[in-house]
């Protein structure tokens, strides 16, 4: 089982992320969603498409832009659609 932690809390916990450049993908129906709150920030990846982000907030604690996924990737990441990534001091532990 693979988890995603932050500030005490765990975000999501899975055993069918998908591994993508050394990120684990949790699968959306994985993640707390009491955690999750949506922005406007985007990246894009040349090869994935536009990320859409998350800010967490744990016991009042803000994590700007710790999450990330693929609301629309483009085909050669269609296995990581919705699938939420970590970054930005979240613990990934299997």
């Amino acid at each position: 089982m693979t988890k995603a932690i932050w500030n005490g809390a765990v975000l999501a916990e899975s055993d069918q992320t998908e591994m993508v450049e050394g990120n684990h993908y949790f699968p959306p129906q994985t993640i707390n969603r009491e955690y999750f709150k949506e922005n406007s920030h985007n990246t894009i990846c040349p090869w994935k498409g536009t990320a859409s982000y998350y800010t967490i907030e744990v016991n009042g604690q803000k994590n700007e832009n710790a999450a990330w996924y693929y609301p629309n990737p483009k085909d050669a990441a269609s296995n990581i659609k919705d699938h939420v990534a970590f970054w930005r001091g979240v613990k990934i532990e299997s």
